[in-house]
């Protein structure tokens, strides 16, 4: 066999496999595709062979939408979202480029503070932020879901990082210019550090979507919780509705589908850049 026949085997070989690997992560989601228009006989049946209903229901999704309101957990959802991602990017910016670049007593004490605070589990904060958001009576409230994420350590981080990879000149120039920190900051440092912002919004949002213990802890209201903990108040202490419970993990499924498709680019980008993994 030449080289160019073995390449050609290789190649077909590493291809076949990554089309089998990606079908097998693809099983779930058909599985909840189908079973989402089932009848709940159809989805409790042991018979292998039922995988595709025999008749398409849309009484599901009917039921789903108007039985647990999904559009306010659409609206609560999105809205988490978007501030969550708007107080990250905003406060690790600035806090990213005072630890990166600025010169102040204690500056790497504070940040020893933040690093620990990455390595400490999130669940033990939960307490004392309750206690906070109780205090302040802003519970059932969109600001009690974004609370937790005003601030993050993570994106203090990843955009300090981003900001010790430019080079001083640029500090440099700009001073020459007549410019102070704030212009600095503003017109020079933060429109080069876009991608590390995109990578942390990437995060956030995804992280944001994610999130189920927080929510459920401090938005015991139905018309005040997300996707994530109104699927979770689905599911019975005897029993489920998989087809009921399917279809809402369908429709769950459609914000974060709808953001990818948009913001593509920018998120394949964003992973690249910070190189990491969700």
């Amino acid at each position: 066999m030449t080289k160019t026949a073995r390449a050609k085997l290789n190649t077909v070989i590493i291809h076949v496999v990554l089309i089998l690997l990606s079908a097998t992560m693809l099983i779930p989601f058909i599985w909840m595709f189908l079973t989402a228009f089932k009848t709940q006989t159809e989805a409790a049946s042991i018979n292998p062979f039922i995988i595709v209903p025999s008749v398409w229901q849309l009484g599901n999704f009917i039921t789903v939408i108007s039985k647990y309101n999904f559009p306010i957990l659409y609206i609560n959802t999105l809205l988490l979202i978007f501030f969550r991602v708007l107080c990250a990017v905003l406060t690790a910016t600035m806090a990213g480029y005072a630890f990166a670049r600025l010169e102040f007593k204690g500056r790497d004490a504070a940040f020893g503070i933040i690093l620990i605070q990455m390595m400490i589990p999130a669940q033990l904060f939960i307490i004392p932020q309750y206690i906070m958001v109780s205090n302040l009576h802003a519970t059932n409230t969109i600001f009690a879901l974004v609370f937790p994420g005003l601030v993050t350590a993570f994106g203090t981080f990843l955009l300090r990082q981003a900001y010790m990879s430019l080079p001083k000149d640029l500090e440099e120039a700009a001073r020459l210019d007549g410019c102070n920190i704030g212009q600095t900051f503003l017109k020079i440092m933060a429109p080069l550090t876009k991608s590390g912002m995109v990578a942390l919004g990437i995060f956030t949002a995804v992280f944001a979507f994610k999130d189920l213990m927080w929510p459920m802890i401090v938005c015991t209201d139905l018309e005040h919780s997300t996707l994530s903990s109104g699927l979770a108040r689905m599911q019975g202490q005897y029993g489920n509705n998989y087809p009921q419970l399917m279809a809402a993990s369908l429709l769950a499924c459609i914000p974060m589908i709808i953001i990818y498709l948009i913001f593509q680019k920018q998120f394949i980008e964003g992973i690249a850049t910070s190189g990491g993994k969700l």
